[in-house]
């Protein structure tokens, strides 16, 4: 099979692998939607000659290793050992792209990407992912995915939209909660998506026009764009000069990490997604006199994976139209192309 490998510098492969066959406790899903993430673009930006792109064989495997981490396809073959409860052929599943120990506290709640015994594989990143017709996993990975929603819904809920879910979740958003999120791409605009179905009242920001265009059609009942004006400001204009219970950072930039933690009100919470980069506070001002948490939130579990996918059944959200691109496998270095300048929806590749 061809399947999609970084080279790093912005370049990537069609690389010719072995079908998969499963092992013991393993299955094989013929892949049906592989989405496109932010995070990939780190492996496909990194330098060649080390960084951090999947490319180079970093952590479980030695050789290239297939790009996609947000995996949603059919059990095609089940490995020996496979109870026919966890997986039989014809099954619609996501994949929970993390593999821990299994047997560690935080592997048996579902936290396997907080495996306490070390060698987590990331697949996409240190194990085979999904950009593929198809993937090898152990399969109790596997998130079942509603008859309700499609396979494009399931592979973003499989990392992006699943991750907004996870922080929302965390931060106890509730329809009294005015939230401001800072940043509209996948994960952001699922977070605004989401949010505004649970009820809240949804400030989006981002410095890209289009990407507020598509905020307020995905629920937000005011945008700003810090470029023009400034954010902390503008968020206390809206909340009667308190500013907002809840602020959620997606974009891991510093200056917007600081801003979340400005616009709060006293007693608030403010969420950090984003991934990497450092953050410079004030702590007496920004913290300590205004009472403000801060809390991390890192993906989900595979019990949230699936309450996520539930949730976004039961109330119809419509997922799908987070989706501007649709790409086949061989359009991959187009569909990366375009995705790197980060200006666009989410991309989706249908196998």
């Amino acid at each position: 099979m061809k399947a999609v490998v970084f080279l790093g510098e912005r370049e990537l492969e069609l690389m010719e692998f072995d079908d998969p066959s499963p092992g013991p406790g393993e299955v094989v899903l013929a892949m049906k939607a592989s989405g496109m993430c932010g995070s990939d673009l780190k492996y496909y930006r990194a330098p060649k000659d080390g960084g951090g792109a999947a490319a180079l064989g970093l952590g479980a495997l030695s050789g290239p290793v297939i790009a996609g981490h947000e995996p949603c396809g059919v059990v095609a073959e089940v490995g020996p050992g496979v109870p026919e409860s966890v997986a039989r052929r014809g099954d619609r599943v996501m994949v929970h792209h993390y593999k821990g120990c299994g047997v560690c506290k935080h592997c048996l709640t579902g936290w396997t990407q907080l495996c306490t015994k070390g060698g987590m594989i990331v697949y996409g990143a240190t194990g085979h992912g999904g950009h593929a017709p198809y993937m090898k996993v152990p399969a109790s990975t596997l998130v079942p995915l509603p008859d309700e929603l499609s396979y494009e819904t399931g592979a973003a809920i499989a990392c992006g939209t699943g991750t907004a879910f996870g922080a929302l979740q965390r931060i106890n958003l509730t329809g009294r909660d005015t939230i401001a999120i800072f940043g509209q791409g996948p994960v952001g605009l699922s977070a605004t998506q989401l949010a505004a179905a649970m009820g809240a009242r949804v400030i989006a920001l981002d410095i890209s026009p289009e990407r507020l265009e598509r905020a307020a059609d995905f629920g937000a009942q005011a945008t700003i764009n810090p470029s023009n004006l400034d954010p902390v400001a503008a968020i206390r204009e809206l909340t009667h000069g308190e500013g907002a219970s809840l602020t959620l950072d997606t974009t891991g930039a510093a200056e917007a990490r600081a801003q979340a933690v400005r616009a709060t009100r006293t007693w608030g919470t403010a969420c950090f997604v984003g991934e990497g980069g450092s953050v410079t506070l004030d702590v007496s001002p920004d913290m300590l006199r205004r009472q403000i948490t801060i809390v991390a939130s890192w993906t989900f579990s595979t019990v949230g994976q699936a309450e996520c996918a539930r949730f976004v059944a039961e109330r119809r959200i419509g997922v799908d139209h987070l989706f501007t691109h649709r790409w086949k496998l061989d359009q991959a270095a187009e569909a990366y192309r375009l995705f790197d300048k980060q200006n666009t929806g989410k991309g989706v590749f249908l196998m």
